[in-house]
């Protein structure tokens, strides 16, 4: 639309080119004043130790960095906390995406709190993009009360393209929290579906949740992450809700019946509740620690936290050898050109990535 004051009546008015703005950035601002000063390994460890959780977060990014001059200190900030940690109970939260996992542990860790003391470290995994390979890191905004509580220490973290449910620093960011002092750990994986189960190879107890009317029994008889569950609880179960929760109650405690039975003799309960509402909450804390006391008396929890630290042993090996794999100066030199031959047609990828193997593997001899 034409300003008025370009009209021919207007003609005689002079329009004023205004004042020029000032910048929105202080001229006056020193920008270094408030660059944080990089802490050493023993200030970071002793950090840790004493339970100052910005201190912890600050350790938790470094262990999560993935710049290669990080790596070297984050790994010798881990080995000196390793003494101080084990001394927790770390709980697996699974479940399909809106089962109200968030929610639940908004609830759960209120009670779990206020009923045994201590502190709690929740870890929640936030899935990534594929495309912008962001995160949006809101799983905190669920947890009203837990993020309030002093006792508390939430952690978002984005699973940056890694399987399983659970970020890729995941089990360090354990070791770190139970050196800083916390002796329950929540681990709140992404909505994941029923064979991305690397978040049970490292809790001592994992919980799936359920909603009513997700599928008959022939979907809980499938083998995955029904198979490895120490307890069933299903979700939403309020209001006009009740009966359908009750009758998804009975259908899983059928199929559980297929399952032989687990290594640690526990046989998995299946139990309903309502986060929302904080219904049954209680019950549910009282079957994951009668299952901690019944692994802790037939010695399958030192057994299990044995087992987890082979897995992860062999998980890191396979880890290096994939980051030197591809930080090999002449395999990145390669990389494009294998591409566009398997593009062309010249060859099958098979054959590709064979032959990029056995030039890496070849440059290792000599």
């Amino acid at each position: 639309m034409e300003h008025p004051e370009n009209n021919e009546e207007y003609k005689g008015l002079t329009v004023n080119g205004g004042v020029e703005q000032p910048s929105i950035v202080n001229p006056y601002l020193k920008r270094n004043r408030f660059r944080r000063r990089e802490l050493s390994v023993a200030e970071m460890v002793d950090g840790i130790i004493r339970g100052d959780v910005t201190v912890l977060s600050q350790a938790v990014t470094l262990v999560e960095s993935v710049n290669p001059d990080h790596v070297a200190k984050a790994q010798e900030v881990i080995e000196k906390c390793l003494p101080h940690s084990g001394n927790s109970i770390r709980v697996g939260i699974s479940g399909v995406p809106g089962a109200g996992k968030s929610t639940s542990i908004d609830e759960f860790g209120v009670h779990v709190l206020d009923t045994y003391g201590g502190k709690l470290a929740v870890l929640a995994i936030d899935p990534s993009s594929e495309r912008s390979k962001g995160s949006i890191l809101g799983d905190k905004t669920r947890m009203e009360k837990l993020a309030q509580h002093p006792k508390s220490f939430i952690r978002p973290s984005p699973s940056a393209g890694s399987l399983g449910g659970v970020a890729r620093k995941t089990r360090e960011t354990i070791i770190l929290c139970e050196a800083a002092g916390f002796d329950k750990i929540f681990v709140e994986t992404v909505g994941v579906g029923q064979s991305e189960t690397a978040c049970h190879s490292m809790v001592d107890f994992f919980l799936l949740i359920q909603l009513a009317g997700t599928g008959d029994e022939l979907q809980g008889i499938k083998r995955g992450i029904m198979e490895i569950s120490d307890g069933i609880v299903i979700n939403k179960c309020d209001g006009e809700n009740v009966d359908k929760c009750k009758l998804a109650a009975t259908s899983f405690r059928n199929a559980l019946h297929f399952f032989p039975m687990p290594e640690s003799g526990w046989t998995p309960k299946v139990l309903c509740y309502s986060g929302f509402y904080g219904i049954g909450i209680k019950e549910i804390w009282d079957m994951v620690y009668e299952y901690i006391d019944f692994v802790k008396a037939n010695g399958y929890f030192d057994y299990r936290r044995n087992e987890q630290s082979k897995y992860w042993m062999y998980e890191s090996i396979n880890e290096h050898l994939r980051n030197n794999f591809y930080n090999n100066p002449l395999v990145r030199s390669r990389l494009k050109e294998s591409e566009r031959i398997v593009l062309d047609g010249e060859k099958t990828s098979f054959t590709a990535a064979k032959d990029l193997l056995d030039m890496y593997f070849d440059v290792l001899r000599k």
